[in-house]
């Protein structure tokens, strides 16, 4: 197990099961998490700042940042309208911009920022277009600030993407989708929140100390498969 004790570690969007899970193995690796979980996360375009300085303040350090906080609606894209763009727009990307600015001031030399994205980033699903479109400028924005953020103490930026997660209904109100996922996996099964949290934990630990503009797939394999 990875050791993070007296490691400080803000995670947004904890309200949801992937933001729980992540918590829950910062918490067994021994890190102090400091959890977001306002159920509107687009408010942390404006609140930002506060909620890095707050971190901060409480725990006199920050040493790593988890953007989770995301939504993910289902609007098929000719009936899109631009406040239905914007919104995902502004939760999904604004907000982890104005989070992980907010929080470069604040880390130590080789501190942690990682990305929720998806890997609908580079695999858009209909419906999605929104969301895929955030996600992939989720992952171009790590690359874009680990170049520029790794000069500031080495401070490293990646993303964790994610396929599709477990949750207590999936089986009974999307029977199909997920005999479609667990045939196409390599690995068989949905990913459980623990699965990002270990990805995470991973990224924020000194074992990924040289790892900074990557993307960390988590999807048994599935994007592995070939589509032809």
């Amino acid at each position: 197990m990875i050791d993070l004790s007296g490691k400080v570690v803000l995670v947004t969007g904890t309200h949801g099961r992937v933001g729980a899970g992540i918590v829950r193995r910062f918490l067994d690796a021994g890190a102090t998490v400091v959890s977001h979980s306002g159920t509107d996360d687009g408010d942390l375009r404006t609140s930002a700042q506060r909620v890095v300085d707050d971190a901060f303040a409480r725990h006199g350090r920050l040493d790593a940042v988890v953007n989770n906080a995301g939504i993910q609606p289902v609007t098929p894209l000719p009936d899109m309208t631009s406040a239905q763009w914007q919104s995902v727009m502004d939760t999904n990307l604004m907000a982890p911009f104005a989070v992980t600015q907010a929080a470069v001031a604040l880390l130590p030399a080789g501190g942690s920022i990682t990305h929720i994205a998806s890997i609908e980033g580079s695999h858009p699903a209909p419906g999605h277009a929104h969301y895929a479109a955030s996600k992939a400028g989720l992952i171009m924005h790590a690359r874009a600030a680990a170049l520029e953020y790794g000069p500031l103490r080495g401070i490293r930026v990646n993303t964790v993407s994610p396929g599709l997660i477990a949750r207590p209904d999936i089986e009974s109100s999307w029977p199909s989708g997920v005999e479609r996922w667990k045939a196409a996996a390599p690995l068989g099964r949905l990913g459980k929140p623990s699965d990002v949290g270990d990805a995470c934990v991973f990224l924020a630990s000194d074992l990924a100390s040289w790892i900074t503009g990557h993307d960390l797939v988590v999807d048994g394999g599935v994007t592995a498969r070939p589509t032809w």
